[in-house]
């Protein structure tokens, strides 16, 4: 018989283990769908989402095992092995995928063996179904109920061990054939945090509970510390899979995961743990149920996301970053300070607003100047007025010349302020540029005094100085254009070569055909010229290099050339119509190769724009289709080329 102080003690290790499992239960599932969101196509990650899946089985029905009747445990404890059962077949193939990662692909026997396991193990489940695998229950089992072995039992326990070993060993020797130091340090956090699942998720309480009975607190505390453990070791083996099969730079994948992990398992099991100690807390108090316990679930969960929303930008800064943080920290100040078009809009109309308050003036506009035409026209007030004018000859009445004197210029009934460059730089000579035009609808009755002057110059300077800090963010944004094919290739290089340099960095394959799609849709938007075409990815196919000989040299003409030819595989037969067989090719035809505005498309073709976007990325995708089917038939041409 065990003390009082005992009991209350055992009872509560017992509560944390429940919480414990049921936090496991909640990380398990949440990793899973992690995974299944981020990098699916990877076949690690795949691998990976069947040991979660057979953790999230396993630990789900530990948890709702508490205070059920026989009938309910006894269901639990068979529903479980659906998880044990599969779990084997998981880490071989997870073993697997981690051989083809480093550069040691099957020759077929090993993948042979993946699915042999697989059917094993559903085999196992067809002896579980028909009684054969597990005995009946132990109800009045201690310290636990738990389901009599069978001579089945023992069988599929060497099995489970046997492939566990087998797993290990090709674990093993992916580790060795990694070899740089950050793949050979995450294949470690890869083998301790696989460990876990494979020695925890076992029901070992088959193989005799004498001594846990005899010594239920040294029992429930070991599993207790050996379930939060596990708990971490998932997290850490998560962690190392997160970076398989995705080229984003390391601290996105670390930031991501984290906040995934703070606003998923960690807000969920501190929310039930909470609600767990004040349920238990009542019942001791004789308050079966108490209205505190929905109470402290909402407290706890909006105040652990709202701590999470002031601390991430620190914790991502000081944990992530690294010896980049000063970079980094510039981007992000720009991000969150960057002048859009909708910012500049609402900037200048306030801009406009005071103007007219100055001068008690029915209309003002502004107007910046798009190479030698102006254009992002802002008006406010009596629209009319400036309709009535051509907005060119208001550019050849301001007769800017230099910039170096504030001048007013009258445009029939509106006086044109220049909006000049306030960097000296502007027009490459010491002298400001010229931004664009302010004009003020003037009232005879109300001219407008030297105060009223200094005030309306004075506003002319700070929307100039919008106009300006737009003008500088395009250019940016131009050079990131161009940057963006090199750095994206450059990435994807990098993530592959983690674990297997010189397959990584020499790999020639063929790209996903999502990658193509985006390069082709950034092609065809630059399809007369731009830096999207000029320095596309698609320049380094095979298929335009061949095309490049028929263009005298000229890469450039050859993609455009290719593109056209893609854009030609989506035409039907027979005379260009209107209909809706003819969608795709009029769609790429109209919108990228004669140029045409996206309203104009969607009128000409009867169709929203929401639905002609839709068109667009599945004509796209037909496009990219062609290009890689091109490309697979130039690459096995050079092949018998260099055979020969």
């Amino acid at each position: 018989m065990l003390s009082g102080w005992t009991e209350s003690l055992l009872g509560g290790i017992q509560t944390i283990n429940q919480i414990l499992t049921a936090g496991i239960a909640i990380t398990a599932f949440s990793l899973f769908l992690y995974a299944l969101t981020f990098n699916l196509r990877d076949r690690v990650a795949r691998s990976f989402a069947v040991i979660l899946l057979c953790v999230v089985v396993i630990f789900t029905t530990d948890a709702l095992q508490a205070a059920q009747p026989t009938w309910v445990v006894d269901l639990l404890l068979r529903l479980q092995w659906f998880g044990i059962v599969f779990l084997p077949a998981g880490y071989l193939h997870l073993s697997d995928a981690l051989l083809m990662t480093v550069g040691r692909p099957s020759r077929g026997r090993r993948r042979a063996a993946v699915r042999l396991v697989y059917l094993l193990s559903a085999a196992f489940l067809l002896l579980h179904g028909a009684g054969l695998l597990v005995g009946d229950l132990v109800p009045d089992g201690e310290p636990a109920p738990y389901l009599q072995r069978t001579l089945w039992t023992e069988i599929f326990t060497l099995y489970y061990a046997g492939v566990m070993l087998w797993a290990a060993v090709n674990f093993w020797r992916a580790f060795r054939h990694t070899l740089t130091r950050v793949g050979r340090r995450r294949m470690v956090y890869l083998m301790a945090g696989a460990s876990a699942p494979a020695l925890g998720s076992y029901p070992f309480l088959l193989y005799g509970s004498g001594p846990a009975a005899r010594f239920p607190l040294l029992f429930w505390s070991a599993v207790t510390v050996i379930n939060l453990a596990l708990g971490g070791l998932i997290v850490v083996m998560a962690y190392a899979v997160a970076f398989f099969g995705v080229s984003w730079p390391d601290r996105v994948v670390k930031s991501r995961l984290f906040k995934w992990l703070l606003r998923g398992p960690v807000t969920a099991s501190v929310t039930l743990g909470a609600m767990t100690v004040v349920r238990r807390t009542g019942e001791a108090l004789g308050v079966p149920y108490s209205a505190a316990v929905p109470l402290v679930m909402v407290v706890t969960v909006l105040s652990l996301e709202h701590l999470i929303t002031l601390v991430s930008p620190l914790w991502e800064r000081w944990l992530f970053f690294g010896q980049d943080r000063d970079e980094l920290r510039l981007w992000q100040n720009i991000e969150e300070r960057l002048l859009t078009q909708g910012d500049l809009r609402q900037f200048l109309e306030a801009i406009l607003a005071a103007v007219r308050d100055l001068s008690q003036s029915p209309c003002a506009f502004v107007a910046a100047l798009d190479g030698d035409r102006l254009s992002t026209v802002i008006v406010s007030g009596e629209r009319d007025m400036l309709a009535q004018e051509s907005l060119s000859s208001a550019l050849q009445a301001t007769d800017f010349e230099n910039g170096r004197v504030r001048k007013e210029f009258t445009w029939g009934d509106f006086l044109i302020l220049p909006l000049l460059a306030t960097d000296a730089k502007g027009m490459g000579n010491g002298l400001p540029s010229l931004l664009g035009i302010l004009g003020v609808a003037r009232r005879s009755e109300h001219p407008l005094d030297a105060e009223q002057r200094r005030a309306l110059w004075l506003l002319a300077d700070r929307a100039a100085m919008a106009l300006e800090d737009r003008r500088l963010q395009q250019r940016v944004f131009h050079v990131l254009e161009g940057l963006r094919p090199q750095v994206e290739i450059v990435q994807r290089l990098r993530a592959a070569g983690r674990y297997d340099s010189r397959t990584g960095m020499l790999s020639d394959e063929l790209p996903p055909e999502a990658d193509l799609a985006h390069w082709v849709k950034d092609a065809l938007s630059h399809y007369w010229g731009g830096p999207k075409l000029t320095k596309s990815p698609l320049m380094r196919l095979q298929v335009v290099k061949e095309m490049a000989e028929a263009h005298d040299g000229n890469a450039v003409n050859a993609l455009r050339a290719v593109l056209r030819k893609a854009v030609d595989y989506t035409r039907p037969q027979g005379q260009r119509r209107f209909t809706a067989e003819w969608i795709l090719y009029n769609i790429l035809e109209m919108k990228f190769i004669e140029g045409r505005k996206v309203r104009e498309v969607a009128a000409r073709l009867a169709m929203s724009e929401a639905d002609l976007y839709r068109k667009q990325r599945v004509a796209i995708e037909a496009v990219a289709k062609a290009i890689l089917e091109m490309e697979a038939r130039a690459r096995k041409g050079e092949e018998v080329r260099k055979e020969d």
